[in-house]
């Protein structure tokens, strides 16, 4: 009887086991689904949606609920921060991954927090929502433009840290604003204040553009962005006289010679004889003329004054000069009663040196920072286009002045490019794949020693 008593209590307690057993695992397993690990792809593109679901879009950005975004995230990963306003209001968010040999120049990856505005109306989902739909493309301004790229910074550090990975050069991040402005108050104060000149640089990586094929792309200079506005001044007339030298026919004299240079070189890029950052761009902004009315505009007046605004694009090897010639003496000349002004862009961005010569940064082997690139990527089963003139303007612009090596880089293959767009867009899948070429790069930046022959080469290899 005690016999079995004692295996009836065994086989008891063995259910009770296993009962207790399953349990243990379904909740563990439960817990798992309502709380993934952060280093989980539930997780990274959660953060990810988080981050764009932040409103800052110009004039009016949420950059303080962006910074504690940022300074949270720096906390999870025990990275130093440290917030710098050098205009009130506009914060710059500085972390750093401290590295085990300060001397060696450091590794700064930057990135803007504002995005431009948006027409909601025109958009799928709503532009803040960071919607991810059932092809997993995530629809929000800022997916490629360029919150998506700081993220990645993070992620891919996140990723190195938990492998053990110790940085040999310090690593730095920046999370700068007004990019979208001209970036004044952000990247260009930065640039040239003392706390920029203490981080000791060695080389910047900061944004590029989404690539539409299996290439990724990297930029290593950009063309400089001019704001013309020409305008037109003659006698006003009824609107049934024919007379010469009207303002309207003025301006739109100025306006087929200004299209006829367009056409010759969009010509080039069309003919693949040259890509887009290579050219001069003109492109219209606005037209400004006639005499309002309650209705709309007087129709049977002809203005005395018409105006136009172009928003110009000259690439490092264009001819600043050459270009202003022709816009006093083709695009807007004294001779037809024609005045033209420069915007603010044109005056404070210089595609040159001191020196006269362009500011790029060099692609080839005279640059181990690019060739450094070049090899992280294959290493994460990446594919790197042809360096490309950046066909816009970035805040790398205010690093490469001050002699600087600085490459945009953002890892987007297989994506259409949709900054400043309608339905601005990123694929999950792009995203991650980001991630693993960021972690690439950062720890071969992290851990490059310079051959001794080459001496101190961190801000001469332009």
């Amino acid at each position: 009887m005690e016999l079995k008593g004692c295996r009836g209590f065994a086989g008891w307690y063995s259910v009770l086991t296993l009962c207790l057993l399953s349990f243990i695992y379904m909740s563990s397993t439960s817990a798992s689904e309502e709380d993934p690990p952060s280093s989980s792809s539930a997780a990274i593109i959660s953060r990810f949606q988080h981050y764009l679901q932040i409103n800052t879009v110009q004039p009016n950005p949420k950059y303080h609920e962006a910074a504690d975004f940022l300074l949270a995230q720096a906390k999870s990963l025990a990275l130093e921060s440290q917030t710098i306003e050098f205009v009130e209001g506009k914060p710059v968010v500085l972390l750093k991954w401290p590295g085990s040999d300060p001397s060696l120049p450091s590794i700064l990856l930057n990135s803007h927090t504002d995005v431009v505005q948006v027409e909601q109306h025109k958009w799928t989902h709503h532009p803040f929502a960071a919607h991810l739909d059932s092809q997993g493309n995530i629809y929000a301004r800022g997916s490629q433009d360029m919150k998506c790229v700081g993220l990645q910074y993070l992620e891919a550090i996140r990723r190195l840290k938990a492998s053990g990975f110790r940085p040999l050069r310090s690593v730095y991040l920046s999370f700068v604003p007004d990019e979208e402005i001209g970036g004044h108050d952000g990247a260009e104060k930065f640039a040239k204040s003392d706390i920029f000149d203490d981080l000791n640089v060695g080389v910047v990586l900061d944004e590029g553009l989404a690539s539409p094929n299996e290439h990724y792309r990297a930029f290593y200079g950009e063309r400089s962005p001019w704001s013309l506005v020409i305008k037109a001044t003659g006698a006003p007339g009824h609107g049934s006289k024919l007379y010469d030298n009207s303002a309207m026919e003025n301006l739109l004299k100025s306006i087929e010679s200004i299209w006829r240079f367009r056409a010759s070189q969009f010509d080039l890029v069309k003919a693949g004889l040259k890509a887009e950052g290579e050219v001069i761009s003109v492109n219209m902004a606005f037209l400004k003329a006639g005499t309002p009315s309650p209705t709309g505009f007087v129709m049977n007046l002809q203005p005395s004054e018409a105006e136009a605004g172009f928003d110009i694009r000259v690439p490092p090897n264009g001819d600043p000069e050459a270009l202003e010639r022709r816009i006093a003496e083709e695009w807007a000349p004294a001779s037809r009663n024609m005045t033209f002004r420069l915007g603010q862009f044109k005056a404070k961005v210089s595609v040159l040196d001191k020196s006269g010569r362009p500011i790029i940064t060099a692609t080839d082997s005279t640059n181990p920072w690019w060739n450094l690139l070049e090899e992280a990527v294959r290493k994460a089963n990446g594919k790197l286009g042809k360096p490309e003139i950046f066909p816009a303007s970035t805040d790398a612009r205010y690093f490469r002045e001050r002699g600087l090596p600085a490459i945009g880089f953002s890892p987007m293959a297989n994506t259409p490019i949709l900054l400043h767009d309608h339905n601005e867009f990123l694929n999950k899948d792009e995203y991650l794949k980001g991630i693993e070429a960021y972690e690439s790069i950062i720890e071969a930046y992290a851990s490059y020693v310079e051959k001794a022959s080459g001496g101190d080469g961190s801000r001469d290899e332009l």
